[in-house]
């Protein structure tokens, strides 16, 4: 990594010096926090072995002893004092003690049968795999303390650029993406453009900032004085040290500023160390974070960024992991950024379609306008557990769907419920026997306030009409889900806060289940699209008569909600570790459908995931391709449907369009 030393500044006005690449109009949509500009600053924060420095904290274990976080006999995380003794994610708990017999195992907290719903550690869970279940909250309620501690540091820059009153008082505060229990994605746009603003009087336009295509003045600077921890990445091939900077590198080492107090404020407050990226898009910061673990953060500058992605596999860029990196592969022979980048886009058109050929090749050169989203939503959770052996009483069912309650209840506090800021609508059961999955579902009433024994109620309901319809034993998998939330409601609602728009309109088409930290998106049936939310503007009609639906509880669609396992997330420290995965241990299985690698214990619930996901896609697909039913009349004859698929109500007027309420 290249660092540069500090230099005498000279004027913006010497003649020798080239002008800046860069306009007033994108130093303003800077402020704006638009993709638009190329002086964008985008930060990804990625605790270090996270789940292992939670117990870390919790047990004050020194930083240089070896620990990990040990699911029944798997290992999920493992501390870098660890990593040093070849232990990874891919070995057994045993053959983790005979690598480094001083190494701490601690199995994570456990929910148990007949306890109440009370999590707890226990030093027997690992031998309880049929009495217990996995609970994350002592991992979830550390990452809202250490998310707490960045959104004060930052609200701490945006108050001092406020302040200063130079940039304005309409600079928006910076956003903040939670991507997962340990990972956070920071738009710090608005505070470089305040900090800019203030240490360089030069770039207060005046009268000059109508004119947008005017190009900035010269940074008065030959040279940066990068901090010395900070991980530079080498300059593309065509660069080089000794050129001068220009805006987007300043901009860039302001947001290594930012980023590094955020860092020391988490460690200071809570004693946890986290990576960085810092670059010009999410993409970029994202890959940055990984590259120089732990406790360090990696710089990418606009003009190294070729160099940086010409580094990698391009199988590790987001959304190319998968089928379609496979496909780009099998098609030009290779899976390196740098072979990829010789071949061009009318090559890429011939073989994938328009859109694709371009994404693609905009990609692999850096080009990512994905926002930073600061209103990431869960729009459901579920709780669930796989039975081996099987159960087979409403008295052991009963003991799970406490556990189930209590599991979804902790995380309707963290979501806002005790505050009225989001509600689910729903509660809905799903139960497995043998290769038969039922899911049944009902509403939550409104007037009650939600707790564990209303959750707890509502679930034992279902259960007893899962029950009266026979076939409910010997259950191999059950689980309980809450979903169709919605914001707190105000006293008088507009019509239009009924109505969806936008990329809010995209979001409802998904529905997003939990697991512990797993997610799993699923797309709802193509009929149950609509442009209203389910509570909204409809609620003012009246069911056409003969609506099946009954008033307590409802058959739900396979594709509302999935059966889930205990499989934890993997990938927590992923960057460090895929390095020592060299060979599968006979412990594993790798999945024929998918590929994954998962311990053999967990085949199991796996399947059920495959088996789930299957039921989902034939839904769909039935929902897709049989015809509509004709409605019943009030009369209770069938209302046929005129030619050309219209009902009998005519043609809108001109400038008016039909509401779909049916």
């Amino acid at each position: 990594m290249s660092h540069s030393s500090p230099e005498p500044t000279f004027s913006s006005s010497d003649p020798l010096r080239p002008e800046s690449q860069f306009t007033y109009r994108q130093l303003q949509l800077l402020r704006q926090s638009s993709t638009a500009t190329p002086l964008r600053v985008i930060a990804h924060v990625d605790l270090d072995a996270f789940y292992a420095q939670c117990e870390m904290v919790r047990l004050g274990t020194p930083r240089d002893v070896p620990l990990a976080v040990q699911q029944w006999d798997s290992l999920i995380a493992i501390n870098y004092p660890a990593r040093s003794f070849g232990i990874t994610r891919m070995i057994s708990a045993g053959e983790a003690k005979k690598l480094c017999p001083e190494v701490v195992l601690q199995h994570v907290a456990t929910f148990r049968e007949g306890e109440g719903g009370k999590w707890a550690y226990r030093d027997d869970a690992f031998k309880r795999v049929s009495t217990d279940k996995v609970c994350l909250d002592p991992y979830r309620a550390e990452s809202r303390k250490i998310l707490r501690v960045m959104k004060e540091e930052l609200s701490r820059w945006h108050a001092k650029v406020c302040s200063e009153g130079i940039a304005g008082a309409n600079v928006q505060q910076p956003g903040l993406e939670k991507a997962s229990v340990d990972e956070v994605f920071m738009d710090l746009s608005p505070i470089v453009y305040g900090v800019l603003l203030e240490r360089y009087p030069e770039l207060r336009a005046g009268s000059r900032l109508d004119d947008r295509v005017a190009r900035l003045p010269t940074p008065p600077t030959t040279a940066l004085a990068w901090h010395a921890e900070d991980c530079l990445v080498d300059l593309d091939e065509n660069e080089t040290e000794v050129d001068d900077p220009d805006w987007d590198d300043i901009a860039i080492l302001i947001g290594s500023e930012v980023v590094r107090s955020v860092r020391q404020a988490v460690w200071d407050t809570l004693g946890y160390t986290c990576s960085g990226g810092v670059a010009r898009n999410k993409m970029m910061a994202k890959l940055g974070s990984a590259c120089n673990k732990p406790n360090k953060q990696t710089i990418i500058r606009n003009r190294a960024v070729q160099n940086f992605l010409g580094g990698f596999k391009f199988t590790k860029i987001r959304m190319l992991g998968g089928k379609l990196g496979d496909q780009v592969t099998a098609m030009f022979g290779t899976e390196q950024v740098s072979d990829l980048l010789n071949i061009p886009l009318e090559q890429l058109r011939a073989k994938l379609d328009d859109d694709t050929a371009a994404w693609l090749y905009g990609i692999i050169r850096g080009d990512d306008r994905s926002e930073v989203n600061s209103r990431t939503q869960i729009k459901s959770m579920l709780s669930a557990k796989s039975f081996r052996p099987s159960i087979n009483s409403i008295d052991q069912a009963e003991k799970w769907l406490r556990i189930f309650a209590a599991d979804i209840y902790g995380r309707l506090v963290e979501d806002g419920v005790l505050e009225n800021k989001r509600r689910p609508k729903t509660v809905a059961l799903h139960h497995r026997q043998g290769a038969q999955v039922r899911s049944r579902q009902i509403p939550i009433p409104g007037s009650s306030p939600i707790d564990e024994e209303l959750l707890y109620s509502l679930g034992s309901t279902l259960l007893r009409q899962v029950i009266v319809d026979g076939r409910a034993w010997p259950c191999a998998n059950l689980s309980l889900s809450v979903g169709g939330f919605e914001d707190g409601v105000s006293k008088n609602k507009a019509i239009d806060s009924f109505l969806l728009r936008g990329e809010q309109a995209k979001s409802a088409q998904n529905t997003r289940l939990l697991s512990g930290d797993d997610a799993v998106d699923v797309q709802q049936p193509h009929e149950k699209r609509f442009k209203t939310e389910p509570d909204g503007i409809r609620r003012f009609f009246a069911k056409p008569p003969g609506f099946a639906a009954s008033p307590t509880a409802a058959e739900t669609s396979p594709g509302e909600a999935l059966p889930s396992t205990e499989v934890e997330p993997r990938g927590l420290d992923a960057p460090a570790e895929d390095n020592a995965r060299q060979s599968l241990d006979a412990v594993f299985f790798s999945c024929s459908r998918c590929g994954k690698s998962l311990p053999e214990h967990e085949r199991a619930e796996h399947d059920d995931w495959h088996f789930a996901r299957d039921l989902v896609d034939q839904e769909n697909q039935t929902g897709r391709s049989s015809p509509q039913t004709p409605a019943a009349s009030s009369t209770g004859t069938i209302q046929t449907r005129s030619r050309g698929g219209r009902s009998g109500r005519g043609k809108p007027e001109r400038g008016q369009t039909r509401l779909n309420f049916g």
